[in-house]
């Protein structure tokens, strides 16, 4: 399945708002950052355990989910997806302009580490 990225967000925020995740209408920027946060947290804790010959391993559990760093990063980008959906964010247009704007930057950005 190929998605834009502004198929993904309403893609995604549709999902979140069918399995009842905004029905409760006092969710807040905050809390949606924190919990994409856990996502990453989620992703580091695979990498931990896995290493980096890991990153590629995806498994189902018990359950059927599918587990995994990869797994991790894409819930990452389904929940900022579902964010942007919510705020009518245009994530899209967005990628692209700050994708051209890095290319003329200088490199390491003036000497950072990192």
């Amino acid at each position: 399945m190929a998605l834009t990225i502004n198929d993904l967000i309403q893609t995604s925020h549709n999902t979140a708002k069918e399995k009842g995740w905004w029905d409760d209408s006092n969710r807040n920027v905050g809390e949606l950052l924190a919990l994409i946060h856990s996502e990453i947290s989620e992703a580091l804790e695979v990498y931990r355990i896995k290493g980096k010959d890991g990153l590629q391993e995806i498994w189902e559990d018990e359950k059927g989910k599918p587990e995994g760093f990869v797994t991790e990063l894409a819930d990452v980008i389904i929940r900022i997806a579902d964010l942007c959906g919510e705020f009518n964010l245009d994530l899209e247009s967005t990628l692209v302009k700050k994708m051209e704007f890095n290319k003329t930057r200088p490199y390491r950005h003036g000497n950072k580490k990192a």
